[in-house]
């Protein structure tokens, strides 16, 4: 069918969502590495609990991917599916500063990570739904816009809650987890359901072009078999413009997670303490959250441009620059020292954030256009693979490799993070793209 163009606010709201799903995944990020220290977690511990995200990932995001592709009831298409998982995520978002023991965090992460994959995956495919090819690079540009925005606020809210409203920081037997960071986790569960709502009911879907059609082949393709089935097959027809990306987002999300199992940990080393007991490790685990709404901040500012870009360069090239740009700023972390130093890790990150912006629009961007629009949400949930694996490698591998060859150096381990994003820039260059369609 000929879709029409939407107008800018029609694309505002169908991406509103992603606001709360950024809640949720900038709450976990900013926040789970030090809520597991303050449960008693070593260093080396915290890759292994980090796996639940990778693994999740893997799992849930084709199967949904493909179920949402055979999906159509009263919501539509994706949007049963942003409901489910914005609900499960907003009641793991709201029991998980309640945690009293360290393993009791590790299995709501798990449930959360799932949760949220259930919401996410189907926005990816949602894009090419409902716009036609020339507005994509303007969807996953709001796209970007929202997860900015999200990850700014969530990032800052432990800061906030501390310094602007003097919602105590302090821990005791009885509170392992700081109040702040447990107010911050409330108003993010009702953040992510609140705007996932939002698209759910200001967003509407277009049916199948042929709906008898298509209830046949849904009825004739019920259960999880044929889901896992059709994940292989579509894995032996991978067009090659998405087999060469692969590899790129392999590399760039083995940097991003060497940053995300880390930083939050690294920062308090920077400022001169790694025992999580001290004012100075609270301090630099509350800098770590204002060092990511700075990078997300970059983020929202730089997807638009990105995108602007787009028009007169080939999306590859301006990916490879942004992803060198991301590198450099995870090199640069090993040449700060001390809290008073503090400020140069904002540039850092704010370097960051402009690789964010274009992990987040151009490998989707390219991909989009190589894709059948019939197999779209189960495409969108097998790329995520190349998310995930490098994750799961990160998770099982990097706690034994930063205590023997890095010498429990979590500094280290985030700048080797960024000799990955350098290579990711460089295999980007190798991806053939089609001409970009004109971005409104």
């Amino acid at each position: 069918m000929q879709k029409p163009r939407l107008s800018f606010w029609q694309i505002w709201n169908m991406s509103f969502g992603f606001l709360g799903i950024q809640f949720g995944w900038g709450l976990q990020m900013a926040n789970m590495s030090p809520i597991c220290k303050y449960l008693g977690a070593s260093d080396s511990q915290i890759p292994m609990l980090w796996l639940a995200a990778p693994l999740t990932g893997f799992i849930v995001q084709p199967i949904i991917g493909a179920m949402s592709d055979r999906t159509w009831g009263p919501l539509g298409r994706r949007r049963p599916y942003f409901l489910i998982g914005a609900i499960l995520s907003s009641l793991a978002l709201f029991a998980m500063p309640n945690c009293s023991t360290l393993w009791m965090a590790a299995g709501l992460l798990w449930i959360l990570d799932a949760s949220i994959n259930i919401s996410m995956e189907p926005f990816r495919a949602f894009v090419a739904d409902k716009l036609p090819e020339e507005q994509r690079g303007s969807g996953f540009a709001m796209q970007s816009f929202f997860i900015g925005v999200g990850a700014v606020i969530a990032g800052m809210l432990p800061y906030i809650l501390n310094h602007w409203f003097h919602v105590s920081s302090d821990t005791s037997a009885a509170n392992a987890i700081p109040t702040n960071v447990k107010i911050s986790f409330y108003l993010g569960a009702a953040a992510f359901l609140g705007a996932v709502l939002w698209t759910i009911f200001s967003t509407s879907e277009y049916p199948p072009e042929d709906l008898e059609a298509f209830q046949r082949k849904k009825s004739a393709s019920k259960g999880v078999g044929h889901f896992i089935g059709e994940i292989f097959s579509a894995l032996e027809e991978m067009p090659s413009t998405m087999k060469r990306l692969a590899l790129v987002q392999f590399f760039t999300w083995l940097g991003l997670f060497c940053m995300w199992l880390h930083f939050s940990n690294a920062v308090p080393v920077v400022f001169g303490s790694s025992d999580p007991n001290s004012p100075l490790f609270k301090a630099g685990a509350e800098w770590a959250g204002v060092c990511y709404a700075v990078k997300d901040a970059v983020t929202f500012v730089a997807a638009f441009a990105l995108m602007a870009a787009s028009r007169k360069m080939a999306r590859k090239h301006i990916h490879g620059i942004c992803l060198t740009l991301g590198g450099v700023g995870l090199l640069a972390i090993g040449f700060i020292h001390g809290e008073e130093q503090k400020y140069l890790l904002l540039l850092a990150l704010a370097l960051g954030g402009v690789a964010w912006a274009s992990i987040l629009s151009m490998p989707y961007a390219i991909l989009s256009g190589a894709l059948p629009p019939e197999r779209m949400g189960v495409y969108m949930g097998i790329f995520n693979f190349f998310i995930v694996l490098p994750e799961i490698l990160a998770a099982l591998t990097f706690g034994p490799l930063v205590k023997n060859f890095l010498g429990g150096n979590l500094v280290h381990a985030v700048m080797a993070g960024g000799v990955c994003m350098i290579v990711a820039a460089l295999l980007a260059q190798t991806v053939k793209e089609s001409a970009p369609a004109q971005v409104s």
